[in-house]
């Protein structure tokens, strides 16, 4: 068969699928991975750098389906080139990614195939996609990973990384604002590796996309910096070939090729947009569309030999080929920069490099104390020096999060720049979670901070992170109404609880400078979790450890701080953060007075709840009811630790706009007020 006649087979064979699929699902979206498959086809087989046989390649190019309701399009694929499977240990494992059961068992339960792509669920899917935007988005992260590890690895004769990102997406992407934002950073960083594909069918959910959508794309994103170019007619391969190749010639920006297409099938009356967005096209339409492709009417998940044989032939013969050349050039590179390789494994496989946490301080007992802030900037900076692929910054507050790294070598990322460490991402909170997820995937250790307040505007990043399970850092100071005259539009009141609620992400809000060491402890060694660091503007006394217990324990989330005689406690005084404090001046009150009281740290309620139930009724024995929790934040959760019975002293309305003294007064956050609620919780 010539092979003009193969491409379009397999063009074919990408959308016959997806309405099989759909259609036997009775669920999806037919019309966009049929709209798209050429476009998609002529990547994959003409210009992706992606071996089949091992999808995790760290030189491989990313492709990134952002408009993740057209999951079909990427099952087709990774199933006709035989992607392989791969465990969360990277043993490769022989099998298909995605068998044609999979394919057929499209969105049912434990399928390898669920609505939309997911990261670690499925090998070769690069990323979780679905809430549009969030793609292109991380796509950016991803295209910055590059540039920074070719950077930081390269060397003459060696150019362990120069991968290009690819990324897909829709009407509905360009319209959210994370790929605004992502788009323009990507713009002032001049990111020539990275390459979004816009189809443009002018068809949304409710119809028309004239409706809401008017604004001239090709020159905003000239006006982003952005090289622009266009494909008038999705179906022609040879125009895509050559929007493809002007990407590849182009050196100094982010190219966006915006390709025109509409979803055309068998039957004119069927042109409208339920098939594109969540609704199969039906038996006869199907039968019509396949009649009208030259494809057996009633064949069903039908996949012709040849094929698979030309996508082998395409994608799976040259990446394979540059995969081995790779391997065989890190085997040289391994034998001339012994330590740069060493790195480079250990970064591949979340590993920490040796010697990783030498340094780090301790802090003496000290009543004036220190922010937990400036605690975790002076540890950040030790980390970084230990761990060089320790990479971050914050959205355009590093001086008050305390996140820029100050030793010499670290630098500025910015467009001259590739290899700084410290990252600016502008005012632009929800772009910076997404490109921290896509530095993360692409196996750089990310942070990026902000006030609490505005993990608002990053939760759907964090939210994707968790599900993705990725050790993306989050740095959130500023962290209640400890703000003061900043008044409550910067006072956090619900993010603690909202943030957690969000299940896989683990929550740490140290008490002192030392309970910040051993967060940072905790944050390093994670590989699967998400965490987010939560520090205060204001000082907090550093404990005395001789009298009280150590802050290693704050691994186990929560640990007996201060105890009662014999460890018999009659009232538990619980809390977080610069609240610890409070909890142990009444315990010094109490004990005066002959209450037993015990005194409990809980910097992570998610770590607590891993541990084993003996340890968690060892700290809260359950025969001791009288409780009170402190926490300048929203009182909901704590009642699953303070029982029925129990109190808390938390807010239950926004802040106030006053010094930081006379808010705790106001709100009850004192000695006076943790003592009154333990006497009263014991009837005293």
């Amino acid at each position: 068969m010539a092979a003009q006649n193969l491409d379009q087979l397999c063009v074919n064979t990408i959308r016959t699928l997806s309405m099989d699929a759909v259609q036997a699902a009775n669920s999806g979206h037919p019309g966009t991975p049929m709209a798209m498959a050429p476009v998609a086809f002529t990547l994959w087989h003409r210009f992706l750098n992606f071996d089949p046989d091992d999808p995790i390649w760290p030189n491989r190019d990313r492709f990134v389906l952002s408009m993740g309701h057209a999951s079909m399009l990427l099952y087709a694929l990774l199933h006709l080139a035989g992607v392989k499977a791969v465990n969360a240990q990277y043993e490769r494992l022989g099998e298909l990614s995605v068998t044609l059961e999979d394919i057929k068992r499209f969105r049912q339960l434990d399928s390898k195939c669920p609505g939309h792509p997911e990261y670690r669920w499925t090998s070769g899917i690069e990323t979780t996609t679905g809430p549009l935007g969030q793609g292109v988005a991380t796509s950016v992260g991803m295209a910055i990973a590059g540039r920074w590890m070719a950077s930081h690895f390269n060397r003459p004769g060696f150019p362990m990384f120069d991968y290009d990102v690819y990324a897909l997406a829709g009407d509905g992407c360009m319209m959210e604002g994370v790929a605004s934002e992502a788009a323009s950073l990507a713009g002032h960083l001049g990111l020539a590796n990275l390459c979004w594909i816009y189809d443009n069918n002018k068809i949304t959910i409710e119809g028309h996309t004239e409706w809401a959508f008017s604004e001239d794309v090709a020159t905003r994103f000239i006006a982003y910096g952005w090289n622009v170019t266009r494909v008038g007619d999705a179906n022609d391969l040879a125009m895509l070939e050559r929007a493809f190749r002007t990407f590849q010639r182009t050196a100094d920006r982010p190219t966006l090729i915006i390709v025109d297409s509409h979803i055309a099938w068998g039957a004119p009356h069927k042109q409208d947009t339920s098939a594109a967005h969540g609704e199969p096209l039906g038996e006869e339409e199907i039968r019509l569309t396949k009649r009208n492709y030259g494809w057996p009417e009633d064949a069903k998940f039908l996949v012709p030999d040849e094929v698979r044989r030309h996508f082998a032939e395409g994608v799976g013969q040259r990446g394979r080929a540059l995969r081995a050349a790779w391997m065989a050039q890190f085997d040289a590179y391994g034998a001339k920069y012994p330590e740069l390789a060493d790195h480079l494994y250990r970064m591949q496989h979340r590993q920490l490099p040796e010697g990783w946490d030498r340094d780090l301080p301790g802090f003496p007992p000290d009543p004036k104390g220190i922010a937990s802030r400036d605690v975790s900037g002076k540890v950040l900076n030790v980390l970084a020096k230990n761990v060089p692929w320790l990479v971050g910054g914050s959205a355009d507050l590093a001086p008050s999060t305390k996140t820029r790294l100050t030793f010499e070598e670290a630098g500025d990322l910015a467009p001259a720049t590739p290899a700084g460490r410290n990252m600016h991402f502008g005012v632009r909170e929800h772009a910076m979670g997404a490109i921290l997820n896509g530095l993360s995937l692409s196996k750089v250790r990310p942070f990026g901070s902000g006030f609490l307040i505005f993990s608002d505007y990053s939760r759907p990043t964090l939210r994707l992170a968790a599900l993705m399970e990725i050790p993306v850092i989050y740095i959130f100071t500023h962290d209640s109404i400890g703000v003061g005259e900043d008044g409550p539009t910067h006072q956090p009141i619900e993010q603690l609880a909202s943030l957690r609620a969000i299940p896989g992400l683990v929550i740490l809000r140290p008490a002192d400078a030392n309970e910040v060491v051993e967060a940072w402890r905790v944050i390093m060694e994670a590989r699967h979790e998400p965490v987010a660091l939560i520090l205060t503007r204001q000082p907090l006394p550093t404990f005395d450890r001789s009298r009280l217990a150590p802050a290693s324990g704050l691994r186990q989330g929560a640990y007996v701080l201060a105890d009662a005689p014999e460890g018999r406690p009659e009232v538990l005084l619980l809390a977080t953060g610069s609240e610890v404090a409070l909890c142990v001046g009444a315990h010094e009150r109490l004990a005066a007075e002959g209450i037993r009281a015990r005194v409990v740290s809980m910097p992570s309620w998610e770590l607590f709840e891993h541990q084993s139930r003996e340890y968690r009724e060892r700290v809260l024995p359950p025969s001791v009811t009288a409780r009170v929790a402190v926490e300048e934040a929203s009182t909901f959760g704590w009642a699953q630790y303070v029982g029925p019975a129990g109190h808390v002293i938390g807010m239950h309305t926004f802040g106030a706009s006053a010094p930081l003294k006379e808010l705790a007064r106001k709100f009850g956050f004192t000695v006076d007020n943790v003592v009154a609620a333990a006497r009263a919780q014991l009837g005293r």
